[in-house]
């Protein structure tokens, strides 16, 4: 008897809805067992409800393992199309096969092809371990269950889309290679982990006995290596991060971000805000108690917060356009210039110039960190991908020293003019020079000063006359054309605002035309 179509069509249903449930419902329980949601149920949570359009769904069903232990497709947050894929571990322990790898490959170029963020959910051990049963090398073998390799897609997407990774489980190998290649990675403290090698082969071939924590955990990735730019309690947690950074960032190079009505007067004024800052120029206090005062309604979305404090960077919105912020962080280190507040900088800015996002540097350095281990970490190599980055961005640039700004620190935060910075204000109680004032009179009166018969009245008196005379910005404005104004600290944010509103019309060029530049890495 010939087959119907509405056997056909009970057979795809039976098969859809196998597939829906992964490895099945005892590998589902033990993933909730564990506190984690499965492939599916993230992206349930982290899409628009009903929006979900799935690739492939039926791939490898054969083999009983639909989808090949990834769940991939495009669907909506908040209303704004995306390419996501979430890898399964209830399926083959979400390790990366040749269909796999070939269904993460395609969403990229799918991703690509419309020009829309791209989102990587991840949680595989790595690449699918090759059947050494056979004749045919262990190489090929894992290379023809690789999928092609996904770093090209990763790579032609840098700079066009946003690209996105979340590790949600303990991933190693090939499965953290990927998301390095992305734009941002966040991590759920205690659950995710990022190894190349795991705790076991570390302790065969090492001898260090390490746990998965103390080895690659999202403390570890967020505070001390760096990969990392953010970690959540949880899932859900994470998930909501994911929204949140989207709601800032364009859908690709060719678009700005959108405009979100923040309700936020732009002529605001904050008499407060000067009482922040000490004049002392080497008294701390909080940045963040400044960006969130100038901000629309203080809402700052921070990248890596906890890596290289010495520097803030985020995004925020100014008359519900957004914004990068770069700023020093005088609690710690002074605000100096690190080896790792100049990555984490660089990186930064050249992620906000990809994507037509403005940046607003907010400045009180003492220069770069000087010493032993800074010089031979690289602190001159590092430090000029700062100035690479500076000098390579076309986005509108509005630079604000609030206190200081002495010796490399004007070169680091784009103060020195000729850097592409498009507008310089100071605050009225802003130093600058090579170096500050305490230290210049030490250089030039120290012996003089010694020899004086009350060395801390004429340290004092000297100090006073280099401070009225070389250290104002009201005598810097007069003879230096970089500076655009001097403004009371109160007006900073509407004088911010106005000055975007002016930048937005500035022309890109590159005035030597080449395949591209060979930045200091």
């Amino acid at each position: 008897m010939a087959v119907t179509a509405e056997d056909r069509i009970k057979e795809l249903r039976e098969l859809k809805a196998k597939a829906l449930k992964g490895g099945g419902e005892k590998k589902i329980a033990m993933q909730h067992e564990k506190g984690k949601m499965t492939a599916r149920e993230r992206l349930d949570y982290l899409l628009d409800e009903g929006s979900f359009v799935e690739f492939q769904m039926l791939l490898c069903h054969l083999e009983a393992g639909a989808g090949d232990g990834l769940v991939s497709g495009y669907g909506t947050i908040d209303g704004r199309v995306v390419c996501v894929y979430s890898q399964d571990p209830t399926v083959k322990g979400g390790s990366i096969g040749g269909m796999h790898g070939y269904k993460m490959y395609r969403t990229m170029e799918r991703a690509l092809d419309m020009g829309v963020p791209l989102i990587g959910l991840h949680d595989s051990p790595g690449a699918r371990l090759p059947d050494i049963t056979t004749s045919k090398s262990a190489i090929g073998e894992m290379m023809d269950k690789s999928g092609g390799s996904v770093f090209y897609p990763n790579t032609q997407a840098s700079g066009y889309i946003p690209q996105i990774a979340a590790i949600m489980g303990s991933c190693a190998g090939i499965s953290v290679y990927s998301p390095a290649l992305t734009d941002f990675i966040f991590m759920v403290d205690k659950q995710s982990h990022m190894f190349i090698t795991g705790p076991a082969m570390v302790k065969s071939v090492m001898g260090e006995d390490l746990s998965y924590e103390e080895l690659g955990g999202a403390k570890v990735h967020c505070k001390v290596s760096g990969v990392a730019d953010r970690r959540f309690p949880s899932e859900k947690e994470l998930l909501d991060g994911i929204k949140d950074l989207l709601s800032y960032l364009p859908p690709n190079m060719k678009e700005k971000p959108p405009i979100v009505e923040m309700n936020d007067e732009p002529e605001r004024e904050d008499d407060d805000i000067q009482k922040i800052v000490p004049a002392h120029p080497f008294l701390p206090y909080d940045m963040h108690k400044i960006i969130n005062k100038i901000l629309d309604k203080g809402q700052f979305y921070e990248i890596k917060p906890e890596f290289a404090g010495e520097i803030i960077v985020g995004f925020g919105r100014l008359n519900n356009q957004t914004v990068g912020i770069v700023a020093n962080q005088p609690t710690v280190k002074a605000g100096s210039l690190t080896v790792d507040s100049s990555e984490k900088q660089a990186r930064f800015m050249r992620f906000c110039d990809s994507f037509n996002i403005p940046i607003i540097l907010i400045v009180d350095t003492p220069a770069y960190m000087p010493g032993k281990e800074q010089e031979h970490k690289g602190i001159i190599r590092h430090g000029a991908k700062v100035l690479y980055a500076l000098c390579e961005a076309t986005v509108p640039r509005i630079v604000v020293i609030v206190r200081k700004s002495y010796g490399g620190g004007n070169l680091g935060m784009g103060v020195i003019p000729g850097m592409g910075s498009d507008m310089i204000y100071y605050w009225p109680i802003v130093e600058v020079g090579v170096l500050g004032a305490a230290a210049s009179v030490e250089l030039f009166f120290g012996k003089e000063i010694r020899a004086a018969e009350d060395p801390d009245e004429m340290r004092k008196q000297k100090l006073k006359e280099y401070t009225e005379k070389y250290a104002s910005p009201m005598r810097e404005v007069s003879g230096n054309w970089g500076i655009d104004d001097v403004i009371e600290p109160k007006e900073t944010r509407k004088i911010l605002i106005k000055g975007l509103k002016l930048l937005e019309t500035k022309k890109k060029y590159n005035k030597y035309p080449k395949h591209h530049g060979n930045i200091p890495l």
